[in-house]
């Protein structure tokens, strides 16, 4: 599709800005009046963000069509992340009626001692992240039991979400299998394997300091929860059939990941396996659920699709276990994945109107040393995940901007790589209206702006990547424009 733009002008840096300070006003409002912001007031700030956006560009003579053109665009990319979050919330509800949830902290209050509950957390979600590629599924299935665990040995969500969220980026961040891994190096022009290389020297320093603050927390924080294990295990087993068989569903899960199946129809496998265990091992959920006792057929269907579509709430003797044996299935999505719609369509006007180039234009102007111009990646890496509310976008976006500087300089293809990573996947799970922050907020019960500050993995990232830079460490340079790479 091709539209003229001879007569449109380019906006000018107040105009780019105006929109960011219009949503960064909106929001600070919601925050004060709104007790759930992600229900619907956040959604509508976007939207009248990019209405007064997209004004501002019809100004400058940009013609509507394009505009709307750029937002069924970016819209386009974030579907299958959408069609993602639809099924995470299906498999919640299939794996929590099957046991398989129940399970995990189960067993997991027998072999996780308290005192190394939080680093335990880290290393178990990095684990799984690495060996599936996905943060995502990591989060939706191991984290939810560490939340469970966490919150049965009186460990405030927050910081248990955190911990789990530090683990699963470390993956999404490190693993070949994952989509952004794959993507960064490609956007600035090295290998994968490179790219992976070149990265542990932020990313090991960067989870070394998350594993000593989450191991200091875990001697020094108090928690009352510890007493009540035997009976949060006994509410459990009273309720569900527990049995180490039903780790065949997430194991199974994994494996078929780790065989690279795409994300959709792995996800869609895992959530009917779970339905099938459910079927088998929990009959008397599946009554409960459905409400039909007479025809064991019926109630098997009508229960798997209640859990698969919308909220289940399954009661049991402790309060505790109440609270965490609730799942809101696809419908409980719902509201996310209208937050998503929104963040598309004002990341569609943004850059449809060129504003989110003219930002990042002015920040390269002031990158004169490689310090400043990994600093700038990674700022801007941070700004299109605040703005464009996608971390595909920031990777993107951001390689396709400093790809040329970069190249000006002799700098090494990896070193930007690198940045984008450092920035664009780990901050992207920091932000509420972001694509990451919204899935994963939504999937663990726990506001993202509350489990903010105990992502120190997210955190510390982007600060290692330009503390990095400005000591001039494993810096790497062409030379002589060949191939050779030197390090400062």
């Amino acid at each position: 599709m091709n539209f003229s733009r001879q007569e449109v002008k380019q906006p000018t840096l107040l105009q780019a800005l105006i929109p960011i300070a219009f949503l960064l006003a909106l929001l600070a409002i919601n925050v004060k009046i709104f007790d759930d912001t992600i229900a619907g007031s956040n959604q509508i700030a976007l939207l009248l963000t990019g209405g007064l956006a997209g004004l501002i560009a019809i100004f400058n003579g940009q013609k509507w069509e394009h505009l709307q053109h750029q937002i069924l665009k970016t819209l386009h990319s974030a579907m299958p992340s959408m069609l993602i979050l639809f099924l995470i919330g299906s498999l919640a509800g299939t794996w929590m009626i099957s046991g398989v949830v129940p399970a995990m902290i189960y067993y997991g209050l027998d072999v996780i001692n308290p005192t190394f509950f939080l680093v335990s957390s880290v290393i178990v979600s990095a684990i799984v992240s690495v060996a599936t590629g996905s943060s995502w599924s990591t989060i939706a299935t191991i984290g939810v039991a560490l939340l469970g665990i966490g919150k049965a040995l009186g460990f405030s969500e927050a910081v248990t979400a955190g911990a789990i969220i530090s683990g699963a980026y470390f993956g999404d961040k490190m693993s070949p299998l994952s989509d952004t891994t794959n993507l960064a190096p490609a956007m600035a022009g090295t290998d994968l394997f490179t790219h992976i290389r070149y990265m542990v020297y932020t990313t090991v320093p960067s989870i070394t300091l998350t594993l000593i603050i989450f191991l200091v927390m875990g001697f020094t924080m108090e928690t009352n929860g510890i007493a009540d294990v035997s009976a949060v295990k006994d509410a459990i087993a009273q309720t569900f059939t527990i049995s180490p068989v039903l780790f065949l569903v997430p194991i199974t899960l994994l494996g078929i990941i780790i065989l690279k199946m795409p994300p959709l129809p792995a996800l869609l496998v895992g959530t009917l396996m779970g339905g099938l265990a459910a079927v088998i091992y929990q009959p008397h959920i599946v009554n409960e659920i459905s409400g039909v006792t007479d025809n064991y057929a019926l109630s098997s269907y009508k229960g798997v699709m209640q859990s698969m579509l919308g909220s289940v709430s399954i009661k049991t003797d402790n309060t505790m276990v109440s609270d965490l044996m609730n799942t809101s299935g696809m419908g409980g999505m719902l509201s996310t994945v209208w937050l998503i719609i929104s963040a598309m369509v004002f990341a569609g006007i943004m850059e449809g109107a060129h504003f989110l180039q003219r930002i990042t234009q002015s920040i390269i102007k002031f990158a004169n040393n490689t310090t400043s111009l990994v600093a700038a990646t990674v700022g801007t890496g941070v700004f299109f995940n605040f703005t464009a509310s996608d971390q595909y976008l920031a990777i993107v976006v951001a390689g396709r901007m400093f790809k040329q500087p970069y190249q000006d300089k002799k700098i090494a293809p990896e070193v930007l790589s690198r940045a984008l990573e450092d920035s664009g996947t780990v901050t992207s799970v920091l932000i509420p209206w972001n694509t990451c922050g919204a899935a994963q907020s939504k999937v663990l019960g726990v506001a993202t702006l509350t489990y903010l500050p105990y992502c120190f993995f997210n955190i510390i990232s982007p600060l290692m990547s330009i503390f990095v830079a400005m000591i001039g460490y494993k810096i790497r340079y062409i030379k002589d424009n060949k191939e050779e790479i030197i390090s400062e």
